[in-house]
């Protein structure tokens, strides 16, 4: 999928992310997100994701079966799952492989490279541009991405929210390691990639296991921002 004569411009067919989940998340890399308001455009290269791989990963939140927050993971390709996590902040994913896969690629890192007033204007305490989108729910929030958007088909050329070619980087740009704080069985699989040397890229955090008072949700913990 790397080589190709596309405009950078362009959207992204469906099939490039009805491909399994870890091809798509190393794709990803260097492809533009834009996202068009009311308010104007902002737009975005992506320097750093996450795979999840739906009810193979204890990791994912789909690994428990569908609910009606993560229904979006079980439909088509190319479509925009967004989440609300920890009562604070909402992170969004990328949908892969064919439909009842559920496997999905979180936006964990990126660079704005459009629309940066829009961006600062959501995250107005943000002291460098650099930091605008480092990490899962500031690239939401720069992006204006919340529940709303949740289902969107990013391959739709007139849709609010889309992912363009842009200009992926070389292969030996590329890093893999272990996933931002997520324990238990899905701790060692080295399934974030960012690029090498970005400013963009968030610091890795292991996972540190949370004292609760009460009973868990049943994905609470998992595909974790």
């Amino acid at each position: 999928m790397r080589a190709s004569t596309a405009d950078p411009t362009d959207p992204l067919p469906r099939s490039f992310f009805d491909r399994p989940v870890l091809a798509v998340a190393a794709d990803l890399l260097g492809r533009v997100v834009v996202h068009e308001t009311g308010a104007g455009p902002v737009e975005l290269r992506l320097t750093e994701v996450e795979a999840y791989d739906g009810a193979n990963d204890p990791g994912s939140h789909a690994f428990r079966g569908r609910t009606a927050r993560n229904a979006t993971m079980f439909g088509p390709p190319g479509h925009l799952y967004v989440y609300f996590t920890y009562g604070m902040y909402y992170c969004a994913n990328l949908v892969c492989g064919p439909p009842g896969r559920a496997s999905g690629v979180l936006l964990r890192g990126g660079e704005i490279t459009a629309g940066t007033a829009l961006a600062r204007a959501r995250r107005p305490t943000t002291r460098k541009d650099t930091d605008l989108a480092s990490g899962p729910a500031r690239l939401a929030m720069a992006m204006g991405l919340d529940r709303t958007q949740d289902g969107t088909d990013v391959c739709d050329p007139t849709g609010p929210v889309r992912v363009l070619y842009g200009t992926p980087p070389a292969r030996a740009a590329i890093r893999t390691g272990p996933r931002t704080g997520v324990g238990g069985g899905g701790a060692a699989q080295p399934w974030r990639f960012h690029i090498a040397e970005d400013p963009t890229v968030s610091p890795y955090r292991a996972h540190q296991p949370r004292k609760r008072t009460a009973k868990p949700a049943a994905d609470a913990g998992r595909q974790s921002g």
